[in-house]
């Protein structure tokens, strides 16, 4: 399958709802190098973790160890049973590369075209020809979905290049509130369409601490945050966008006052996958599960926390070591 094919058979285990687990044969130990099953195996996660894998997707379906790669999942069975499976994935650093620059000629090809027609909408709406309302609404209509389809496009790629572990950070050291603020900025215009207050809750005398990263990955990844809040807000809410220092890390809060998320929405807001065949669309999905990988391509980690007031994603990021601070960096206007 996709870059290297698979075998025909899995490695399998079986998770009793009484007793020990029961491997199926050697297929798995092979699949992971090991001469036994490890103790204690409960999940996808203690078995991988234990076979000194780390995972290398968002979704946590591929893991990876010392360029080894397998493919790895569970399936519940009627009895209240679990098949644990895996699929070993042979994806060399050629191949990467080969899938890398596959996913740079279709993202050229396809953000091209969307660009042309965002142009020429752009173009004809630019006030020196008259236009019928009926048209220039039209013509609104076509730029607003090139722009969505365009974000859209973007993330896809992003997070396919952030599956093969080739998402491309360029970090620097800066001060994190200039992004906040543009995050904020970039957002405010969809909230004051949902009449929903977004506040970024910084002192901007007291200052916050540096961070070395990606500018433009770490803002993606705040409006994401802010996007999700704001779909699932109701007239009247606030989110507050908050940084907490923690040193070695610091903290930063999108948080929305009102009803908090179901215990089974919050478990699930970064699998990709399971939201988007539960949702039946995949944007909100894909950006949300891009934003995390972004995240810990930065070598931090995301959640979501929930009480009576309301629901907060958050992220963390280590905090810079003391020094000069460097040139600004670019951010997404």
């Amino acid at each position: 399958m996709g870059a290297g094919g698979t075998p025909a058979a899995p490695g399998l285990i079986l998770l009793p709802r009484q007793g020990s687990p029961r491997l199926l044969g050697r297929t798995l130990l092979e699949h992971l190098g090991l001469s036994e099953l490890p103790p204690a195996v409960t999940s996808v996660d203690t078995l991988l973790g234990a076979a000194g894998f780390r995972p290398r997707s968002a979704d946590r379906s591929v893991w990876e160890r010392d360029g080894h790669a397998v493919l790895a999942g569970e399936e519940s069975l009627e009895d209240g049973a679990r098949l644990l499976w895996t699929f070993p994935v042979r994806w060399d650093e050629e191949s990467v590369r080969r899938h890398v620059k596959y996913l740079g000629l279709a993202s050229h090809d396809l953000r091209g075209s969307l660009a042309n027609i965002r142009s020429y909408a752009a173009l004809l709406l630019n006030g020196r020809s008259p236009l019928e309302p009926k048209v220039k609404r039209g013509l609104e209509t076509i730029l607003r979905n090139a722009d969505r389809s365009l974000s859209f496009a973007q993330d896809f790629f992003d997070a396919s290049r952030a599956d093969l572990g080739s998402l491309p950070c360029e970090a620097e050291r800066q001060s994190l509130l200039p992004l906040l603020d543009a995050a904020v900025e970039r957002q405010r215009a969809a909230a004051t369409a949902a009449n929903v207050v977004l506040v970024l809750d910084v002192d901007p005398v007291a200052g916050l601490p540096d961070v070395s990263v990606d500018g433009a990955r770490i803002q993606h990844a705040v409006e994401s945050f802010i996007q999700y809040q704001l779909a699932r807000a109701q007239a009247g809410e606030v989110i507050h966008l908050r940084v907490r220092p923690a040193p070695p890390h610091v903290r930063v809060e999108v948080r929305r006052d009102g009803a908090p998320l179901s215990d089974e929405d919050a478990s699930a807001v970064f699998q990709r996958e399971e939201r988007a065949f539960r949702e039946k669309k995949l944007e909100d999905p894909l950006r949300i599960s891009l934003a995390r990988q972004e995240v810990e391509a930065h070598g931090g980690g995301v959640g979501v926390e929930t009480d009576r007031g309301g629901s907060t994603l958050f992220l963390t990021l280590l905090l810079a070591p003391p020094a000069e601070l460097g040139p600004p960096a670019s951010m997404q206007v």
